[in-house]
C-alpha cells in the first residue's frame, strides 16, 4: 500500500537518535515504502478553509552521525496525505491547541491524524487519568490552599505537581511536618489562581515509574521502569532516572484493560501510561516515548506495530 505520511515534530536535527520514538516511527514507515513529509508546527496554515503546510520530503537512517536528509520542499494540502503523526513535544500551549484545530480540519477532509486532534485537546495527561479512579491513588485537584493543606493533613506524605508539567518539572514531595508546604502550594497555584494536583506519595516509586505503551488500546507486553536517581523522588529520565525494561505485571494488565477501550473510542492510537506500583498516575497522549529502550531490551518493533495498525485503519477507511 502506497502511503503518504506526514509528521509534525520538533526540529529533527535536535533529536537524540538512540532514544527518539518519533524516529523509530519514521524508520518503520520508511521500511514499508511509505513517503514521509516533514513539518514543523509553524509550517501549518489555513487558507480559505483548506489546511496546508510547507513540508519537506524526508529520508531517515538509524545512524547517530547521519540520521536524516531532506528532499524537495513543497506546499501541500494536508488532505493529500493519508496519515499525519502529531509528534510535537509539550509544552501544551495555545500554539499547540491552534495546531490541533488545523489538524482537525485536515481530519474532516479525510486524513487520519494520530492521535485524534480533539482528544489531544480534551485529554490533559494528568486529569485524564482521573477518569479511572479505580486505578488511581488518592488525589485531589484544587487551587484552594485550604483544601490542598487538608489533603496533606489526611495523607501526610504528598506529591504536589502542576497540571501542565512534563519531564518531572516542578514536582514537590512534602513529608509530615515540612515547613515548605505553604510556599509550595502558593507557588504552584500562583496564589490560588491555578489548579494543581496533590497525590498521595507512592513508596513503590523506588522500583520505578513504569511507562506502559498502548497501540490502539492494546498493551505492549513490556514496560520501561524509570528508576529514580539517588536522592530523587522522580523517575523521569529527564530528571536523571535510569530505565529498566520489564514484563507487565497482572496489575499492569488490569489497568490496561480498564483504560484500553476508552483509548480506542477516543482515537488515541498511541498512548503511554505511567504506573507506579499498583497505581495509574498519568496518561500521556501528546508524544509518548520509550519505544526504543523497550525495543532494544526485548527485540521488539513497537513502531512497526503502530504502522501496521495505521495501515489497517487506512484500508478500512478505503
Amino acid at each position: 500500500m502506497d502511503v503518504k505520511l506526514g509528521v509534525v515534530m520538533d526540529p529533527i536535527e535536535s533529536i537524540t537518535v538512540k532514544k527518539d520514538t518519533t524516529l523509530a516511527m519514521l524508520l518503520a514507515a520508511q521500511s514499508r515504502g511509505w513517503t514521509i513529509h516533514y513539518m514543523l508546527q509553524s509550517d501549518l496554515y489555513l487558507d480559505h478553509g483548506n489546511c496546508r503546510a510547507t513540508g519537506r520530503a524526508l529520508t531517515v537512517k538509524d545512524d547517530e552521525k547521519d540520521w536524516y536528509s531532506f528532499g524537495s520542499e513543497s506546499d501541500i494540502a494536508l488532505s493529500e496525505l493519508d496519515v499525519i503523526l502529531m509528534r510535537k513535544d509539550p509544552p501544551f500551549d495555545m500554539d499547540y491547541v491552534y495546531s490541533t484545530y488545523l489538524l482537525e480540519q485536515a481530519q474532516r477532509d479525510g486524513t487520519l491524524i494520530v492521535n485524534d486532534p480533539r482528544s489531544l485537546r480534551d485529554c490533559n495527561e494528568k486529569l485524564f487519568a482521573t477518569q479511572f479512579p479505580q486505578c488511581c491513588p488518592p488525589l485531589i485537584v484544587a487551587s484552594s490552599a485550604q483544601k490542598l493543606k487538608a489533603f496533606h493533613l489526611q495523607h501526610e506524605d504528598v506529591i504536589y505537581k502542576p497540571l501542565d508539567g512534563m519531564g518531572g518539572a516542578s514536582i514537590f514531595r512534602i513529608k509530615p511536618g515540612d515547613a515548605n508546604l505553604g510556599v509550595v502550594i502558593e507557588t504552584l497555584t500562583d496564589g490560588g489562581r491555578q489548579h494543581i494536583m496533590a497525590q498521595k506519595f507512592i513508596p513503590d516509586i523506588v522500583n520505578g515509574d513504569k511507562r506502559i505503551l498502548l497501540v490502539n488500546g492494546e498493551p505492549v507486553n513490556y514496560a520501561l521502569a524509570r528508576i529514580p536517581a539517588a536522592g530523587e523522588n522522580r523517575g523521569n529520565l529527564a530528571a536523571g532516572g535510569s530505565g529498566v525494561a520489564q514484563e507487565l505485571s497482572d496489575r499492569d494488565r488490569w489497568i490496561c484493560e480498564q483504560v484500553g477501550p476508552v483509548m480506542r473510542e477516543k482515537g488515541l492510537l498511541f498512548v503511554g501510561l505511567d504506573v507506579i506500583g499498583d497505581y495509574l498516575t498519568e496518561i500521556n497522549v501528546t508524544s509518548p516515548t520509550c519505544v526504543r529502550e523497550i525495543d532494544r531490551a526485548f527485540n521488539l518493533d513497537i513502531a512497526g506495530d503502530l504502522m501496521d495498525c495505521i495501515q489497517q485503519k487506512l484500508q478500512t477507511k478505503n
